[in-house]
């Protein structure tokens, strides 16, 4: 069962206080696609690059099963770099600079080869570019997920307004929740976000783990106590890609598997968190996967006795 992941690939320069980088790869559709092919493939990925952007690095997620028909490379341009600053706090995190380069003036194109793909994941982009893709399909996917963030909430409200309605999966944090919803409480917001067109809503909240809206159902999934944690750049993206995978991989998109699906997506992002970057995601097999999602298990599984 193919995927189709849209969004950025990317540079990135990132300050934390445990350390700082140099020029790395970044990009959401990076890390999604890293973290997707864990479980499904191929994955056909919509992006556009520099000539900057490194040959060996498209050949790595070539490797892994990305097709990249949908890439666009611009050689006499640069690719989108964005630098940034966290702090203590790893919820936060202030901008240092934003080139947009090539995504200034990017147009995607949905390859023929594409159209076949049941899912797609559009990782947080301009919301006219995602609508632009949907527009694109010939036949409506089987499951729609979308990343966004509260930038596009301040500047692209209506486009933004548009691709909601044909969601069934939004992906946000828990302030963009309420941000979007004009809600504090996160059911309330649920409700009102659900009504705007996804039907079903996951609401990151990092270290402290993701809830799952659906109708009047909610799940909550723990986030693992991690004892480094380096980079939290790239863990909401790595996050999506191990929701959607996993939905792509089972075929199943029942309330009950979306549960399953929130519980790989937050162990592929306790993975991407470790290291700088897509290191870590670039070292992990699937026996390192099974291991973290067991540590979910049983972080959870307990029995108790009611008196």
């Amino acid at each position: 069962m193919s995927l189709i992941v849209v969004g950025t690939m990317a540079f990135d320069a990132i300050e934390t206080p445990f350390g700082k980088s140099d020029r790395i790869i970044g990009g959401a559709a990076t890390y999604i696609a890293l973290s997707a092919s864990n479980f499904v493939k191929p994955i056909k990925q919509i992006s556009v690059v520099g000539g900057d952007f490194p040959q060996e690095e498209l050949d790595h997620l070539s490797s892994l099963g990305v097709e990249l028909e949908g890439v666009q490379i611009k050689k006499d341009e640069k690719s989108f770099f964005w630098a940034g600053r966290y702090h203590m706090d790893m919820n936060e995190r202030d901008t240092l600079d934003t080139q947009l380069n090539v995504l200034a003036n990017f147009t995607p194109v949905v390859p023929d080869s594409y159209q076949d793909a049941e899912f797609v994941m559009l990782g947080n982009l301009v919301p006219a570019i995602q609508m632009s893709v949907l527009n694109q399909m010939k036949k409506k996917p089987k499951l729609v997920v979308m990343d966004t963030m509260n930038f596009w909430m301040e500047t692209a409200m209506a486009d933004l307004e548009k691709v909601l309605k044909h969601l069934d999966v939004l992906l946000v944090n828990d302030s963009e929740a309420r941000q979007l919803s004009g809600q504090y409480s996160l059911v309330k917001a649920a409700k009102t976000i659900m009504g705007m067109g996804p039907k079903y809503l996951v609401v990151k909240k990092g270290e402290h783990g993701a809830l799952l809206f659906h109708e009047d159902k909610v799940f909550v999934a723990p986030a693992l106590p991690l004892e480094e944690v380096f980079d939290p750049t790239g863990a909401g993206d790595t996050f999506a890609g191990g929701f959607v995978g996993h939905l792509a991989k089972t075929k199943d998109i029942s309330f009950e598997n979306m549960k399953t699906a929130i519980i790989v997506g937050s162990a592929m992002a306790s993975f991407c968190v470790e290291k700088f970057g897509t290191a870590r995601m670039k070292e992990i097999d699937k026996a390192d996967i099974q291991s973290r999602i067991q540590q979910f298990v049983d972080l959870v599984n307990f029995d108790i006795s009611i008196i």
